[in-house]
């Protein structure tokens, strides 16, 4: 069940994206760009939110000010996505110092590996992230994971689409308001002489 924090402030909820990529969303969310809420911002909002998400462990204002920088590569990273592109030069560079940070270790299975992450607070974070984002590249999951096309939301929802073109975290809100504004501009681009 999604937590109401995790819940964008204007849609309704959104579909959970699989496994531990809705981790990596509920990350991304943790600034609310419309409300403008953030649960990372100081030490007490990040100890409620690590609660949550079974991280753990006291964070130091350079710890989040990390965690947040990671935060907006992958948002950046998720905006691409609606043009199937691949992950930015800027994210590659910060998944690398979250990975050299945090340092997961690759555990072997009777039906592969993966890497788990260690660590506790920021670290465990950074190395869930890591272990998390490598998995669904390597599984196609993804290019799914999106943030809203619309400048004032960026909420990050999963794509479930069959096409793979989901634009907005909800047509009913964002997608109506898109094109209310499309529709206004025509009309007046028609009444103008």
């Amino acid at each position: 069940m999604t937590a109401a924090a995790d819940l964008p402030t204007t849609t309704s909820p959104v579909t959970p994206a699989p496994g531990e990529l809705e981790f990596v969303r509920a990350f991304v969310n943790t600034l609310d760009i419309e409300a403008h809420t953030e649960r990372l911002a100081d030490p007490a909002s990040w100890a409620k939110w690590a609660a949550e998400h079974d991280l753990g462990a006291a964070a130091t204002a350079a710890d989040l000010r990390e965690a947040r920088a990671l935060r907006e590569t992958l948002r950046q990273a998720l905006l691409a996505n609606h043009d199937r592109a691949p992950l930015p030069a800027e994210t590659i560079e910060a998944l690398d110092a979250a990975a050299d940070r945090s340092r997961p270790a690759l555990q072997f299975s009777g039906r592969g590996s993966h890497l788990v992450p260690r660590g506790s607070g920021v670290d465990a974070l950074f190395g869930r992230v890591v272990a998390t984002v490598a998995a669904a590249l390597a599984d196609g999951t993804w290019q799914r994971l999106k943030v809203c096309a619309s400048d004032d939301c960026r909420w990050a929802f999963y794509d479930t689409s069959r096409s793979r073109t989901g634009q907005w975290c909800s047509m009913s809100i964002c997608g109506n308001r898109a094109k209310q504004a499309r529709y206004r501009d025509r009309a007046g681009a028609r009444e103008q002489p």
